[in-house]
This record gives C-alpha cells, structure tokens and sequence, in this order.
C-alpha cells in the first residue's frame, strides 16, 4: 500500500537510476568517510505504529534477528578494509526483542566502539534479564554506550496517537530506570505537527527538566527531530546540479558514511544495504560483504531526497 501511494505522488520519477524523469543526470553519493555500521536486529517490535517507515510490528519479520557472530563477522571486516568507523549502531524494530541484543552490543564495546541502540524503552527493554545485562555493559563500558529512546513527541497525547495508548507513560517509565541507573540517554522525535523546530524543543526540555533526564533538548545531537517522510507528498528528484544549487556537499549525506547489515527472511546469509531508511529497495542493497558495499549509491529514492538531502537528516548520533 505505503509503495502505490509513493508511486501516485511521483509518478514518472525514480525509475532510472542514471537519470531523472527530466533526463538530468541523477546525483550519486560515494563513500567517503565511514563512520556508522547499523545492524539491523530484527523488524520484530513490541508495538505496531502508525507511521513505522519499516513497518515493524509484533508478526513482521521480513527482516529476522541477527546474531551476535553475524556482527562479529562484519566487525571484523571493518578491520580488514580499514573503515575506521566510531560508532556500532543498532536498529530495528525493537533491538531488545532479540536474544543477543546485549550480547552483540558487548563484542562491538570490547572492540573500541561506540554503541548506538535505538530504543522504545518498554517492556523488552525492562525485562530482568536485559536490565541486568545492561547494567553489565555500563559498568564496563559507560562512556561508549548510548540508547537513544524513540519518544515522536514531548506530549503524551501525541506520542500515543503514533504508537498506542498509554505507551508514553511506559517508555518514560523506561527513561527513569535508565536516569536512575546512570546510562546515557537521546532521544529521537518527530516533525509531524507541523509545530517550529523551536517550539518542539522547548516542549522537549521542560519534559526533561521535570523528569531530570540529562539530555539536551538544543542538541541535535541528544534530541534527533526527524523530518516525517509522507509518501503521499511529491518530493523534487536529486541531479548534479543540486550541489551547488542547494549548497550542500554529498559527503553530507548519510550514505557517505554509514551502511547497514540486515538479514531477510530466508536468507542464507546477512546483506549491507546503503541506508538505513530503505530496507525492502532492492536497487539499494549492495551485496553481502563491506567490500561490495563500497560503492557509490544513486540517489533514486523519494526518502533520499526529502529525508537526507533536503531534510539533512542523518540516524548517527
């Protein structure tokens, strides 16, 4: 459904990879410098929201749980072409949902990273097993491990419309145990409600002043606003021209620095895709290894250009 309604909004556009339904030469985005490896654990999640760009829910595993050798396998590639990354991020779905969440996180922290795990903070999350393994990954490695909390607005009215009733009040509860246990926290929200960058970063620092959450609600960095990607809306196609026209580099856009490991359903072996963003675009998958995933990526998608080139966007901390 969500890719009919895409291909209404623009049709004509995003067919050829070389060239824009203008025959204008179709911008492309190398590898320039590396810096983020995602894994995507699973698209499992705990919840179903209304506006998941990968459509994670309770029964979809189109894409299934990685496991803790999977990453080992792809760490140690980083070694062997030298890509020099700082942060291991992991996505989902829920991450925690996956048997070797904390397990995958403590190989990439004894190998130097940091750690990115994006999170709904609820009950997968708060799970005994997983506090306690947590606590673990804390105690030896707290200056390198962040978890960035998906909280899509700092009224709980709002969040709840996206994700259900009654699950902000659960990943507040989530942030708490996080506060008190000493972890690094982010949080990732949402410019759905049309409301000024200003005015959604206000709201966002009196909800973590009163709660006491050391995140900075100015730093977007801490406090990610994600521009909404509406498939429904009709989004301008990305030429060589636009460089220059927009006053943007493409080294600034986040496939000139990060990739993402994904195992789909029947799969033998795990595939690096170039963006996070883009998990079910076969023109955007790049082959099984790091090697192969080093090549240039045509920016042929309706999120490439709303998402990143216009929305300067990026899922790295």
């Amino acid at each position: 459904m969500k890719d009919s309604i895409e291909q209404d909004a623009n049709r004509g556009k995003f067919l050829d990879p070389l060239v824009t339904a203008k025959g204008e030469e179709r911008a492309e985005v190398r590898l320039t410098h590396p810096e983020t490896l995602w894994f995507n654990t699973g698209t499992l999640c705990n919840i179903e929201c209304i506006n998941c760009y990968i459509e994670s829910s309770p029964s979809n595993d189109r894409l299934v749980y990685l496991s803790a050798d999977d990453v080992s396998y792809f760490l140690d590639q980083l070694n062997e072409r030298d890509w020099r990354v700082r942060e291991i991020g992991f996505t989902g779905g829920e991450p925690f949902m996956n048997p070797e969440m904390i397990e995958m996180a403590r190989r990439a922290l004894e190998r130097g990273y940091e750690v990115l795990i994006l999170t709904n903070a609820m009950r997968p999350m708060m799970r005994k097993s997983v506090k306690a393994g947590l606590l673990a990954l804390r105690d030896s490695h707290s200056d390198r491990l962040t978890l960035r909390v998906s909280l899509d607005h700092w009224d709980a009215s709002r969040h709840d419309e996206e994700r259900g009733k009654g699950a902000f009040g659960k990943t507040i509860d989530g942030m708490r145990w996080l506060r008190d246990a000493g972890f690094r926290m982010a949080v990732a929200g949402r410019a759905l409600w049309h409301e000024s960058d200003t005015s959604a970063r206000r709201g966002y620092a009196d909800l973590f002043e009163r709660e006491g959450f050391p995140i900075d609600a100015a730093n977007p960095g801490q406090t990610v606003l994600f521009p909404e990607m509406d498939a429904a809306v009709e989004v301008p196609e990305i030429t060589t021209a636009c460089w220059g026209i927009l006053n943007k580099s493409p080294d600034d856009v986040m496939c000139a620095s990060s990739r993402m490991v994904v195992k789909r359903k029947g799969a033998a072996r795990p595939a690096v895709l170039a963006c996070t963003l883009l998990p079910y675009s076969p023109e955007f998958e790049l082959g099984e290894t790091l090697e192969e995933a080093e090549r240039p990526v045509r920016l042929n998608h309706p999120h490439c250009a709303k998402f990143c080139v216009l929305g300067g966007a990026s899922c790295s901390a």
